[in-house]
């Protein structure tokens, strides 16, 4: 019943921010609700719920997550810039999200190498 439960409200986030674009003409609060960390808030949700009765495997899991979304929310943002410009000098939506995907996989694997010359493990 959880798992039901964890995905109808993580759909349901993608629904609202696709309704609140597309059949609303809003793209700029569809923009804010999806650039709010509720992916995030809604994790440390379940995994408090998960790990309650365990404290410090509880605290150790969430602070790792929390850090882990913060180093790697950094090399994804370079793709919200990439992405319009490249739709707006005429490249179709497939190869660019293909490309842009690309891109944050390399900047992902770069952080990941730049972290750990400085003793950062995720």
């Amino acid at each position: 019943m959880l798992t039901a439960i964890k995905l109808i409200v993580s759909a349901g986030l993608i629904y609202l921010v696709n309704e609140v674009v597309v059949r609303h003409s809003r793209p700029a609060l569809g923009s804010l609700i999806a650039s709010l960390p509720l992916v995030s808030l809604i994790t440390f949700v379940w995994i408090w719920h998960g790990l309650k009765d365990d404290p410090p495997r509880l605290a150790e899991k969430l602070a790792a997550h929390s850090a882990g979304v913060f180093w790697f929310v950094l090399p994804s943002l370079p793709m919200f810039l990439i992405f319009p410009w490249l739709l707006r000098r005429g490249l179709s939506f497939w190869p660019n999200l293909l490309l842009c995907c690309g891109v944050t996989m390399a900047l992902y694997a770069g952080m990941a190498l730049v972290l750990k010359r400085f003793g950062i493990s995720l």
